[in-house]
């Protein structure tokens, strides 16, 4: 007997309202909760902004008890996200309001699963870094405020962190962590450094294209059990709207918003492209430009990244994944040269009178042309590695399975060591 395929597509979001103005009703939507004890999480640079203080107005003007948390890491690790679940132990809060850009969205989500599931930090980690454990039911509500356009966090159901000892990220993932409520407000990204907007800009371009080009919802063979069929699905008509979106507003906007911060349009259409990119990769998922962004980002050496107020060595989320983006789709556009092609097309580049395999070899190069534009970093020799790393960047990779999973063309250890090797340096 064959294997049956896949033939349902899931799609669960949580509520959502964008638009100028949209923090002004965290108050309704935490009384529509019946939220009586808040915590919330966010980041102390915000302080500078005034935007702590907007928020802590609006929930202590509804007569609710507040308790703020603002010791988020940039790029979480396993022990900063202890640190944040051991504070907030003490909290009797029935509702998490986070505040701030994907590194506070997803301590707010860890804080809220393990509060209110106590257990080891690896029980519901990703297999095999973690026990990869179900999440036993529903959380607390977690009303999400993002402050940067890039993770879509405030939409999906991933925490993501990096495990200091072993030198890789890896995440959780589960249903009931998707935050109950969105509020996604443009202003609140006007204050983004250009170096954050640009990486969360290519965050979001990466991750979009991925679910667009990831391997079918209907080439995976059929969940039995409805609970036990993964948030990641693969791609899918549902899917594909709004990740196709995303990418279009990506290559419109990106630039604009990374030279002018201020440009209220181009930052709109960026936290909308953020959103919509967050719902379609959260459906469909995502595969081997994330895959090698974790070890990446967890190998990081003495590099600092611009922007980010810190001293660490460190490399976002965004960029670890774009890195390897260009040399991925070189990989993968013989599996599909017309969702090659149309990637292409919504990042400008001229496909009227080329054959679809033409257009498609031509997706590489735009995402580069992109990345210059915005003043990212040469590929990987550029933040600090050299060929002596590939091995271990490949090894990184190879364990993130759950993702490559996703590849739509088959991938060895062989494919990946290639892709790393054609992004150390990538102009």
């Amino acid at each position: 007997m064959g294997v049956e395929m896949e033939t349902i597509i899931p799609l669960i979001m949580g509520k959502l309202k964008f638009g100028v103005g949209a923090t002004e009703e965290l108050g309704y939507e935490l009384k529509s909760l019946g939220a009586r004890s808040v915590l919330l999480v966010t980041d102390k640079g915000l302080r500078d902004h005034g935007m702590v203080d907007k928020v802590q107005g609006i929930i202590e003007g509804e007569k609710i008890a507040m308790r703020i948390f603002d010791d988020v890491h940039c790029e979480p690790t396993d022990r900063s996200m202890q640190r944040a679940i051991d504070a907030a132990g003490g909290a009797g809060f029935d509702a998490v309001v986070a505040l701030g850009g994907g590194s506070v969205l997803d301590t707010a989500k860890a804080v809220n699963l393990y509060r209110t599931w106590p257990a080891d930090l690896l029980e519901y980690v990703n297999a095999p870094i973690g026990k990869g454990k179900p999440v036993p039911g529903p959380l607390k509500p977690l009303i999400a405020l993002p402050t940067t356009a890039g993770t879509g966090s405030e939409t999906t159901t991933v925490i993501v962190m990096d495990f200091l000892d072993l030198h890789v990220k890896t995440g959780i993932s589960h249903q009931h962590i998707r935050p109950t409520v969105a509020l996604v407000d443009p202003l609140n990204s006007l204050s983004a450094p250009a170096a954050v907007t640009a990486n969360t800009g290519l965050d979001v371009l990466t991750h979009a294209a991925e679910s667009f080009t990831i391997k079918p919802y209907n080439m995976r063979p059929k969940t039995k059990d409805p609970a036990a069929r993964p948030p990641y699905v693969g791609s899918n008509p549902i899917s594909d709207l709004w990740s196709e979106k995303a990418i279009e507003w990506v290559g419109k906007f990106l630039r604009r918003a990374y030279y002018n911060g201020a440009d209220v349009e181009a930052k709109s259409h960026m936290a909308m492209a953020a959103t919509f990119a967050g719902i379609g990769f959260g459906n469909a998922g995502v595969h081997i430009p994330h895959a090698l962004g974790y070890p990446i980002a967890g190998m990081a050496k003495a590099w600092v990244p611009p922007g980010y107020g810190t001293d660490e060595p460190m490399v976002p989320h965004g960029l670890s994944v774009a890195l390897t983006a260009a040399a991925n789709f070189r990989f993968t556009a013989p599996t599909d040269p017309g969702r090659h092609a149309r990637i292409a097309a919504l990042l400008g580049v001229n496909t009227e009178g080329l054959s679809e395999m033409e257009a498609a070899r031509r997706l590489p190069d735009a995402f580069i042309e992109l990345m210059r534009d915005i003043g990212a970093p040469n590929g990987l020799s550029a933040i600090g590695y050299t060929e002596a790393d590939i091995p271990g960047l490949v090894e990184g990779g190879w364990k993130q399975q759950r993702l490559l999973v996703g590849s739509p063309r088959p991938v060895t250890k062989a494919d990946l060591t290639r892709i790393v090797e054609e992004s150390m340096k990538l102009w």
